[in-house]
């Protein structure tokens, strides 16, 4: 699997010209991978885990959307690139995250519970990384929560096919944010079945924004087995637009249904944990800002 992504990136410098870092976030990591860490690292991403844990659970909230940086999207502009349902508790530790992953080495995606240190630890960059919580309010957040720990249902929204830019109103691919949509709309409405769920979304107007794609990305649609494109309509293709479930997306949508979501983003870099409330981004290299609360990781 790698040496193909690595394939596909060699294409991209031959074709562009461009650095081996901004080729390879061309493609979005559809396989979990280990990322090296130093124990000074593991020991700074323990305690910004902590940071986190501790303040959702001053919440007093049931459920959350969560998302992080895991693969580098900034050449889309985006910053968050995988989306889960973290719930305060039913899972095996408080504020564990359920989630859907692409599983390499079994060739499908699987539904996987991963503890909060676990989750942030997956983003590419040890070093620094980004995460974005949306707190919803008690009703939402306890139907979410039923909906996420009710595996029947969960896994009835589970797709045996995975694409990681899969086409949102099309019931032949699914990635991972995609699967949060469904699990979502079926807690809002007690719908059962992916069309039900990807027909509501659709008519309460869920409607990611179309990001441009290289042609290089269209190409690597025939060699890489988790990026397809035959759901998507050939219109947005031959505009060279894809159309897919990002957790950008999930929360502007969220928001729209709960105007009273509190949104929180944290972050980890040079001089620590950085959070804030609100609508404002946390700034580029997690450099603290008037008005952000700072912890120290060492």
């Amino acid at each position: 699997m790698i040496r193909t992504v690595a394939a596909v990136a060699l294409l991209a410098l031959a074709a562009g010209g461009a650095s081996s870092a901004s080729a390879a976030s061309l493609l979005p990591n559809g396989c979990e991978r280990a990322v090296d860490a130093t124990a000074d690292q593991q020991h700074r991403l323990l305690r910004f885990a902590a940071v986190v844990r501790e303040t959702l659970a001053a919440s007093g909230a049931r459920a959350a959307l969560i998302s992080r940086s895991g693969t580098d999207l900034s050449r889309f502009g985006l910053r968050y690139s995988h989306a889960a349902i973290a719930l305060a508790d039913g899972l095996d530790t408080p504020w564990a995250v359920r989630q859907l992953y692409y599983a390499c080495a079994e060739g499908r995606p699987r539904l996987f519970d991963q503890g909060l240190a676990g989750f942030v630890a997956g983003s590419d960059d040890v070093d620094q990384g980004y995460l974005s919580v949306l707190l919803l309010p008690d009703d939402a957040a306890r139907a979410l929560a039923t909906a996420a720990l009710d595996k029947p249902l969960a896994l009835g929204l589970l797709n045996a096919r995975y694409s990681a830019n899969a086409y949102p109103f099309s019931t032949e691919f699914q990635n991972c944010n995609q699967w949060v949509a469904e699990l979502l709309a079926a807690s809002v409405t007690g719908l059962h079945t992916r069309e039900d769920a990807q027909a509501w979304l659709k008519r309460e107007g869920y409607a990611p924004v179309p990001v441009k794609a290289s042609g290089l990305l269209m190409l690597a649609g025939h060699f890489v087995p988790w990026l397809q494109y035959r759901d998507h309509p050939a219109e947005q293709l031959n505009a060279g637009l894809v159309q897919t479930s990002v957790p950008d997306g999930l929360e502007a949508f969220a928001l729209r249904l709960w105007p009273t979501a509190r949104r929180l983003e944290f972050c980890h870099g040079p001089q620590g944990a950085v959070w804030l409330e609100g609508g404002e981004r946390l700034a580029a290299g997690c450099v603290p800002q008037p008005g952000d609360r700072v912890s120290a990781l060492d």
